[in-house]
């Protein structure tokens, strides 16, 4: 809930079993979480009511071990899916880009497998926010960086010619698809990060020396570049229009609907609450 942090798993099915299943390779993987936050689906109801009748038919000293480790289940009241709104739009966004790329088409279970984990790293490198006032020192947090202590390190991109790949590759068949949601996240996700004032309301203009996301889609995927506005022009209308960004040694011109200011993190802004949606 603070990281915003995404993890994404495959299921076959939507029913009890599957649930806990999958919860069992997120402990594995991830920890074991204080609290799990989801709606009334059946099968997160059946999960914690299996949880809680097995716990309940333990001896009391084994009870008594295993209570630091209960996961408390918060249910959002029926019909109001807006209570889940923070973890709704991260669904949402992989959805639409995963509905963008598949579309009709059946994809073999490894390969839908590989997408997902793709696409979780993807949106676990998207940066939340900077630190250090030092431009030599300029790295964003971003929730890879908040869950594994360190830099995100994945492999680099590798393109394929898509015309004559699926079928024959599947490894190769998950890249392409990899960067088809790529281009169609950046294309739908990232505007919307943007306030929208046009036509409307005048909105807050960039200033010199803030720190911006640059939304760049030729760079490769996964790749957020981020750097600090040295001078900003403004168009005949008065309105800046076009930035000066440095990003490392580089300085680059950019339209301002290409940039994205990114907030100030402080050094203590911390929280250890263990939540998990």
């Amino acid at each position: 809930m603070t990281t915003r942090c995404v993890h994404l798993d495959l299921l076959e099915h939507l029913d009890t079993d599957a649930f806990l299943l999958s919860l069992r390779r997120f402990i594995a993987r991830r920890g074991t979480p204080m609290e799990l936050l989801c709606d009334n689906g059946t099968n997160f109801i059946g999960g914690d009511r299996e949880l809680r009748e097995t716990f309940n038919d333990m001896s009391p000293r084994l009870q008594e071990l295993l209570a630091g480790q209960k996961i408390r289940f918060r249910h959002n009241p029926p019909s109001a899916p807006h209570f889940g709104g923070t973890w709704e739009r991260e669904v949402k966004s992989v959805k639409t880009a995963l509905r963008v790329i598949l579309r009709e088409q059946s994809v073999p279970e490894p390969v839908l497998q590989t997408l997902l984990v793709e696409v979780e790293s993807i949106l676990n490198a998207k940066p939340l926010g900077y630190v250090s006032s030092d431009v030599a020192d300029f790295d964003p947090v971003t929730p890879n960086l908040l869950l594994m202590g360190r830099r995100d390190a994945s492999l680099p991109q590798v393109l394929y010619d898509s015309n004559n790949l699926l079928g024959r590759r599947r490894w190769r068949h998950s890249q392409v698809l990899a960067d088809c949601f790529w281009t169609a996240f950046i294309r739908h996700y990232l505007p919307g990060l943007q306030g929208r004032h046009k036509w409307k309301t005048d909105g807050k203009e960039l200033t010199v020396d803030q720190v911006v996301l640059i939304v760049d889609p030729q760079l490769p995927r996964a790749l957020w570049p981020v750097g600090r506005v040295m001078e900003t022009l403004a168009g005949a209308d008065g309105r800046i229009r076009i930035a000066r960004v440095k990003v490392k040694e580089k300085t680059d011109t950019r339209p301002v609907v290409r940039l994205i200011p990114l907030p100030h993190l402080e050094d203590d802004d911390t929280d250890t609450s263990g939540r998990l949606s």
